[in-house]
């Protein structure tokens, strides 16, 4: 019998392969349900901007007097959070680490006795605390004031809009001469119909007629035509309004506009010329 008939002969078997990789672990197996890590979430809350804001909340959430502070307890509070956040695995700046040792030499000197002469404000280990505390509030409370003043685009947000210069010409229909006789025609047979007997003539002036006239008219509105017209007066007085109208018309002092054929014609003062029977 020879030695390669004595070792037993064995397959070469494939290893099973990791699904992942956890922590330097490796998984075979499907988990049953959702699975998350222990590390794999991290929150950080930056609840102080700095040593000094957390002492300032410590000092008025128990309304404490900031120029007496219990130096201890104040002491404690803080050491307790700084434990937290590294708890927590917070990362901690230098500058609460200082002001912890900060607080721990101003408790250690706070222990210590003090000569009875001295003045309190001048050995109180707490006093440059105190200003930084306070000068530290001021600047706070300016910056809380500020944020509150509206802000552009948080409660201010501009507008602008765009004016298109448009001008738009309306030209005046022309009055014919058929339709003013016509409107003429139409004024004088209602006139026709109160006129009567006048024992007195009364003067009629074509120049203040001229002048009662741009009186009833301006450049804002029109003016009917026929309301110019006093039919009272009989044809004497349509006739001298009539001719103060066609002299105001050859002056330029009036317009005549009709908007359609047949229709009404209305008088209105140009927009150069003054509306007062002075012009």
């Amino acid at each position: 019998m020879t030695v390669e008939e004595n070792v037993p002969h064995t397959e070469p078997q494939q290893q099973e392969m990791a699904l992942a990789i956890v922590q330097g672990a490796p998984v075979l197996t499907l988990p049953q349900d959702l699975y998350i890590p222990p590390d794999a979430l991290e929150v950080f809350l930056e609840a102080f901007e700095g040593p000094l804001d957390l002492l300032l909340y410590l000092i008025k959430r128990q309304n404490l007097d900031i120029l007496d502070i219990p130096i201890a307890e104040i002491t404690r509070q803080y050491m307790e959070y700084i434990e937290l956040m590294n708890e927590l695995r917070l990362e901690l700046a230098a500058e609460y680490l200082v002001m912890a040792a900060m607080l721990a030499e101003i408790k250690s000197r706070m222990l210590l006795p003090r000569p009875q002469t001295a003045e309190d404000d001048e050995d109180d280990p707490r006093a440059e605390l105190v200003r930084r505390l306070q000068e530290y509030e001021q600047y706070k409370q300016a910056a809380e004031d500020l944020n509150a003043l509206p802000q552009l685009g948080r409660e201010i947000y501009p507008t602008s809009v765009e004016i298109v210069d448009k001008h738009v010409e309306r030209p005046l229909p022309e009055v014919s001469l058929q339709d003013l006789l016509g409107a003429l025609k139409d004024v004088l047979r209602r006139a026709d119909m109160f006129s009567h007997h006048h024992v007195q003539l009364e003067p009629l002036s074509v120049r203040e007629r001229m002048s009662r006239v741009l009186g009833s008219v301006n450049a804002e509105s029109f003016t009917e035509f026929t309301t110019l017209f006093t039919i009272e007066e009989g044809r004497m007085g349509v006739v001298v309004t009539l001719l103060a109208i066609l002299e105001l018309v050859k002056e330029s002092l009036i317009e005549l506009v009709q908007s359609e054929p047949f229709a009404l014609i209305y008088v209105k003062a140009p927009q150069h010329v003054d509306e007062s029977p002075a012009a």
